[in-house]
């Protein structure tokens, strides 16, 4: 399975003899597995096989499925709320005492009233509501399956973006490489001329004294370590990109350990060009995470 994405949207509809329905599924980012289901009154049941369902697809993300049903209302039939009406007859002479000029009311615009007519409730029927959550349920797992197609295409397009941006980390790490390694002559040469500058009128350091504070000064700039784990954290990240299934939350890690060998690098620079580098590859690690979030 290639890279996956955590975006993704599919509807799926669907008709029966009793109702049409429209299943609409999406996902967005997110750090573990959430859902929300919304179904229609009576169909409550649906919701943890739902759950059930995105648990054994998906790893990771924030899912959102919503159920829109429409029943058939062709057969369905209707009565008179006598209470209602009653009570809407009783307040039309006040009415219309204080509205004389008003038309008198229509029987079509009383039936029209809220609650004046109420639609009769069939029993509900439990060999036809099962038949209707099978169907139901199906419609949702073909709804998943083209979600998950849509991560995976999505997964697809991020991959190539994702190795270009690790070239590019890998290469702004040889270029940190060969500007470290001229770091401890130019500590040298920048001790001497400091010393030469503050001593001016005073007898020179020993030369030994001198190379001590030097030898101090390159240990503490010395950038061979954080080289050698950005370079190591390069490779784990291309090999994870290579697997199969959710790797989403290890490259989240990386990117942790890229940002804190770059954050070392820049402090530890003693060098204008090579802390350049250092925000460059920052940068490129910044866009390397912001694409990781995306993926499952």
């Amino acid at each position: 399975m290639p890279l996956s994405s955590m975006t993704g949207f599919a509807r799926v509809q669907g008709q029966e003899e009793a109702c049409s329905w429209t299943w609409e599924v999406k996902s967005v980012n997110g750090k573990g597995r959430d859902m929300r289901c919304r179904v229609p009154g009576g169909l409550e049941s649906l919701d943890p096989q739902a759950r059930e369902r995105v648990a054994k697809r998906f790893h990771r993300g924030n899912f959102s499925l919503t159920l829109n049903l429409v029943r058939n209302r062709s057969n369905r039939a209707f009565q008179v709320n006598t209470d209602v009406l009653e009570q809407v007859l009783a307040v039309l002479p006040e009415i219309t005492r204080h509205l004389p000029d008003a038309q008198p009311p229509r029987v079509d615009g009383i039936l029209a009233l809220s609650g004046v007519m109420e639609a009769l409730e069939e029993e509900p029927d439990e060999k036809a509501q099962k038949a209707l959550e099978d169907s139901l349920l199906a419609g949702l797992d073909r709804a998943l399956e083209a979600l998950a197609a849509m991560r995976a295409e999505e997964g697809g397009r991020l991959e190539p973006v994702l190795v270009s941006l690790l070239d590019t980390i890998s290469s702004l790490t040889g270029k940190a490489e060969g500007l470290a390694a001229a770091q401890p002559d130019a500590i040298r040469e920048r001790l001497r001329e400091q010393v030469a500058a503050l001593l001016e009128t005073l007898p020179a350091l020993p030369e030994e004294r001198l190379a001590q504070e030097a030898a101090l000064l390159i240990t503490k700039a010395d950038l061979r370590e954080e080289l050698d784990r950005l370079k190591a954290h390069v490779d784990a990240a291309r090999e994870l990109i290579g697997h199969t299934g959710s790797i989403g939350r290890k490259l989240d890690f990386l990117c942790q350990e890229f940002n804190r060998e770059a954050n070392t690098l820049c402090s530890k620079s003693a060098d204008v060009e090579l802390t350049r580098v250092g925000l460059d590859l920052k940068a490129a690690i910044e866009q390397f995470r912001e694409q990781v979030q995306n993926i499952e």
